[in-house]
């Protein structure tokens, strides 16, 4: 799998498991809806007190895990941060592209939107007997 493969995997699969470290180092994790954008950030929305957010502002250490339910998943990990400006507005436009629904909360601001910085990326591929397993090359930032 290539990058603008991944890219359109996520899109399709739209959700995944969400892990940041928590105050004690314990993990912490949640299902969220995911989207990313042409670049290949991961973007998801918290509520400001969520576990996740207080947990990212610490440190920003994420992993995501992406798929199982049709034998194929993609695991990631990376940095997250809560972009400001322009970049913002792209993360947001390439969540509400994905979630239009959300967009009360994105606009209404009971929502902090956070963007994924990928430095790692695995697809793997367990429906047959043997699992296929392939790094994913990403671009460099």
């Amino acid at each position: 799998m290539d990058h603008s493969k991944m890219i359109d995997y996520v899109r399709g699969q739209r959700a995944g498991t969400v892990s940041t470290i928590g105050p004690d180092g314990a993990p912490q994790s949640a299902y969220l809806a995911l989207a990313i954008t042409d670049r290949g950030e991961f973007v998801f929305d918290a509520k400001p007190d969520s576990r996740k957010v207080a947990n990212l502002r610490r440190d920003g250490r994420i992993a995501i895990v992406v798929g199982g339910a049709d034998g194929t998943t993609l695991q990631c990990e990376g940095a997250a941060d809560f972009p400001a400006g322009t970049e913002l507005d792209r993360c947001e436009t390439a969540y509400l592209t994905a979630f239009p629904e959300f967009a009360e909360s994105i606009d209404g601001g009971g929502v902090v939107v956070l963007r994924v910085m990928l430095t790692w990326a695995r697809f793997g591929d367990f429906r047959s007997g043997t699992p296929d397993l392939r790094e994913i090359r990403l671009p460099r930032s």
